[in-house]
Parts: structure tokens; sequence; C-alpha cells
């Protein structure tokens, strides 16, 4: 059984928005057309409580884009995004969210940050999709989303370090680069991991 992963398509993360990753809304029109090929779709989503610790507001004299140790784990700072409850937090108006089967929400721990769609950053509490995709006897994984070099990665990661099939779609995804090679780095981390790097061209009806 195959199934489709969209990460954090967010309004937050599209261009205007408190975090937005370039060209993000590119990836929406490729969702919408993969979401239709596939029977099990899921959506993951980022769902802050508005003190969360990953925020730079929430620490005096901090700017987005520092690092701090935040209980034991070193953390990128962020502006502050995808809070509980606001516009921001939604996923994306374009996106036809009626084909999404299942959202899994993300990072509503305040003091650790959660990347990944599975687990939060010191895979001490999982999401509920590793248990969900087992009971749907999911074997392979297609995942897209945003951004490529922070929870695409960590996502893919999990996948694979949990024993699924994993393919990354990689029209489907944009990153931040926060260093010049952030995103050429994750993808050589994601192939040294068994990751798979597909086209959305590539994903044929028949293959899901």
């Amino acid at each position: 059984m195959n199934a489709l992963i969209l990460v954090d398509l967010q309004n937050d993360f599209l261009p205007g928005g408190a975090l937005e990753v370039p060209e993000g809304n590119d990836v929406i029109p490729i969702a919408n057309r993969l979401l239709k090929r596939f029977r099990l779709t899921i959506a993951t989503q980022d769902w802050h409580p508005a003190d969360h610790g990953s925020f730079a507001a929430n620490h005096i004299g901090k700017k987005p884009g520092e690092k701090i140790n935040l209980y034991g784990i070193q953390q990128i700072l962020w502006p502050t995004h995808c809070v509980q409850g606001t516009l921001g937090a939604n996923l994306a108006a374009e996106l036809e969210n009626q084909n999404i089967g299942s959202t899994f929400l993300k990072g509503t721990d305040k003091k650790i940050d959660s990347y990944s769609g599975f687990f939060d950053n010191r895979h001490q509490r999982g999401t509920g999709l590793n248990e969900h995709l087992r009971q749907q006897q999911v074997d392979t994984v297609y995942i897209l989303g945003l951004a490529t070099d922070f929870c695409v990665k960590f996502t893919a990661l999990d996948a694979r370090a949990l024993g699924y099939t994993t393919y990354l779609v990689e029209d489907g995804c944009r990153g931040v680069n926060l260093q010049p090679d952030d995103i050429a780095s994750a993808y050589d981390e994601m192939t040294a991991a068994g990751v798979r790097i597909v086209a959305s061209d590539q994903i044929h009806s028949e293959v899901v």
C-alpha cells in the first residue's frame, strides 16, 4: 500500500507568510495533481502554541536565525509562525483539502520543536502518523512539501528509519536554504539514507 504525505503546506510557509519559503506556492498544483492519484493521502501541519520555544520573539534579545539551547537541544530560532488557530497555520487555500484523508499536527509542545511529521526532535513523542500508516498496511510513502531542508528532510529520514520505502517528489518541494548548501546537503543526506528522488510526472496512476 502506498501513501502520499504532504508536509506543512500552510499559509505561513507560502509567499507573504510569516516564514515564507521561496517559491513555496509552486508546489501546490503538484500536490493537487497527486492528491487525485493516491487512495491514501495525509497532510502534516505545524500547530504551535503562541509561547513556543522556537520563536525568537519569546527570547529577549534574540533574532530569527540565531541558535540557542532549548531544554538540551540546539534550536534555530524562527519568526513566530503557524500559531494554533491562526490563518497562518491553516493549510493553503489553493490546496484541494477535500482530497486529504488525514491530518497530523506537530510542534504542539512549547518545549520542543517537531520538524518531522512522525516525531518531535527528541524522538520521544510520536504524532500518530506511523501508527496510522501501519494500520493501513502502508509500506511505501511519497513525500513532498515545505521545506526541503527541514521538515521534508526529517520526515523522509524518519520514514526510512521506520522501514518505509520512501520517495521524495523533487519538484513538489522547496527549501529555505539558510546556508547556501543546505538544500543540496539535505538531498545528499536523504539519498544516503535510501530515499529515492523522483519527479511528479514519473508517478502514474498504476504505481499508486
